[in-house]
């Protein structure tokens, strides 16, 4: 569920992620821009990343020779 599903046009008062109008279709537009790269991961996407790292960090501590 991305956030355009939630969002309310103020012009045409349909979901923005219908793109009934131009205003949502250039909400829509920008919304996309503004995600890059890593937006088809979204949250749980990014928490996953991070949490790969945050092990990889880990673990590299622990196996160091003293």
């Amino acid at each position: 569920m991305t956030a355009a599903d939630w969002l309310v046009c103020a012009n045409c008062a349909g979901r923005v992620s219908e793109g009934r109008c131009a205003v949502c279709r250039d909400r829509l537009a920008r919304m996309r821009e503004e995600r890059g790269a890593w937006g088809p991961l979204g949250a749980p996407g990014a928490f996953l990343v991070a949490a790969l790292v945050a092990l990889a960090a880990v673990l590299l501590l622990v196996a160091r020779p003293a």
